[in-house]
């Protein structure tokens, strides 16, 4: 099985003449190339790709699509025919990823290579290139779970950030089916959604605001996971005092805007802080 449906017509120079300037550009100008794929185990080092599906967007418009099943030369285990339905059979007349991976760099060039869970995709995808001797071109990249992570921070919206929970929430028209080309659409839909909120709730507009505000997050995320491990370390240490003990413990090691967090969390009543270091919630 293999396609590639590109919309005549519709990719023109805009997109070319949008990446020297891509980093800085508007998100609603660029385009995504959103890529899936799956595989018959977790790492490239023992595992081969069996199938990569790419759906090219841009402004929330969908402009090609990019499909192909991929022998990857070794036999696919039971346990991946049961989960994505892709069989040794079917792939006994498939290209070699020799074959489809250059096309698909062809149909991404220029854009933002994007992903649910981008470092797997990667691995599999870099790991192919090296082997053909061919250096991995310099793709801006977006990894759609760390998006949602910050962005739908709550279990009352989404228990978890998993494709499969977003394209419900979203509703997207195609669901995962861990096929490549439905779970790229899949995510070309969460990945439009996301971005809206980006633009309405943060004020994002581009990539290079868009990375700084990431970054920004995942520091702040690993800070409060920091401050939760020494607080647990805190509130479990033998200690005269008690409560009131560990709670002086907690006001010296957690930073002021994570404490009271922190602090219910553990069980620890707010009124056991030292007045000094009681902070608004």
């Amino acid at each position: 099985m293999s396609v590639h449906r590109p919309n005549v017509g519709v990719m023109t120079d805009r997109v070319a003449a949008a990446v020297p300037g891509i980093r800085s550009a508007p998100l609603s100008e660029l385009a995504f190339t959103v890529v899936d794929i799956e595989t018959t185990g977790w790492a490239p080092e023992d595992a081969g790709i069996t199938e990569i599906g790419a759906v090219r967007v841009q402004g929330g418009t969908m402009l090609a699509e990019f499909g192909s099943l991929v022998n990857p030369g070794i036999p696919v285990p039971e346990a991946i025919t049961t989960l994505t339905g892709i069989s040794d059979q079917m792939l006994i007349s498939a290209p070699p990823v020799d074959d489809v991976l250059p096309r698909l760099l062809e149909f991404a060039e220029g854009s933002v290579l994007t992903a649910h869970n981008a470092p797997f995709d990667l691995r599999f995808l870099t790991a192919a290139c090296a082997a053909m001797g061919r250096d991995w071109p310099g793709f801006e990249v977006l990894d759609t779970v760390r998006l949602a992570r910050h962005l739908m921070a709550t279990p009352q919206e989404v228990p978890d950030r998993k494709l499969a929970t977003l394209a419900r929430f979203f509703g997207t028209p195609v669901r995962p089916s861990h096929r490549a080309l439905d779970d790229a659409r899949a995510t070309a839909v969460v990945l439009g959604e996301l971005l809206g909120r980006l633009a309405d709730r943060e004020g994002i507009m581009t990539l290079e605001q868009l990375d700084t505000w990431l970054a920004a997050r995942d520091a702040e995320a690993m800070a409060q996971a920091e401050a939760a491990r020494e607080a647990q370390a805190a509130a479990a240490a033998p200690a005269a005092g008690g409560v009131s003990r560990t709670a002086e413990r907690l006001a010296a090691i957690v930073p002021a805007r994570f404490r009271l967090r922190v602090l219910r969390a553990l069980g620890v009543a707010a009124a056991a802080l030292p007045a000094r270091s009681k902070t608004p919630a």
